[in-house]
């Protein structure tokens, strides 16, 4: 397992771990980095019917580990044993957070990641309902503006991303951008 200690260093130093193949957990510092501006998260057309029907209940932190075990669930994944059980003591110390969407009493998809003063870094999403996890992230764009956040930081652009404006910068903007956030006193939690 990974030190709380030494993830929250990592992650105040633009630096993220990520398991791998061979099951050695290897450490990222994406050049260029990608991030959504909280100004600029853009609510795609179909999300927006989907939101207007109000059909998910999103649930903050309920089922934190589910949702890791959820996000694992793919052919290729970083998450192995090392890393589920590094972020759920994250999670137990008040650092990492999930952001779930549940549709009639079930978990239908959602996101998790690391808060660190005014930055939140996106770590996975998934759903297992359609739209669900842009619901989740929708919700997390909300929180994290009302609670005066500074940068959503998503580590690599992919095309999913780009329709909610992500958009990618310079290492020494993201450091910039990153030192400012995390120097701010924000809280996920009320």
């Amino acid at each position: 397992m990974i030190p709380a200690e030494l993830l929250l260093h990592a992650y105040r130093h633009a630096v993220f771990p990520m398991a791998m193949e061979n099951g050695e957990i290897a450490w990222f510092s994406p050049e260029p980095r990608a991030i959504i501006p909280l100004d600029g998260f853009h609510v795609p057309h179909g999300l927006k019917r989907t939101l207007k029907k109000a059909r998910f209940e999103i649930r903050i932190n309920t089922a934190f580990e589910t949702v890791m075990r959820a996000c694992s669930h793919r052919e290729e994944t970083w998450i192995n044993a090392d890393i589920l059980a590094s972020y759920v003591n994250l999670h137990y110390q008040g650092h990492a957070h999930s952001v779930e969407a549940w549709l009639d009493g079930n978990l239908a998809g959602g996101l998790y990641g690391v808060s660190l003063g005014g930055a939140f870094f996106g770590e996975s999403m998934f759903h297992e309902v359609t739209d669900a996890s842009k619901v989740a992230l929708h919700a997390l764009v909300a929180r994290l503006r009302a609670r005066g956040f500074l940068l959503l930081d998503t580590q690599w652009l992919t095309r999913h991303l780009v329709t909610f404006g992500a958009v990618e910068i310079s290492r020494a903007e993201y450091q910039r951008r990153l030192g400012r956030a995390v120097d701010k006193e924000c809280s996920f939690i009320d």
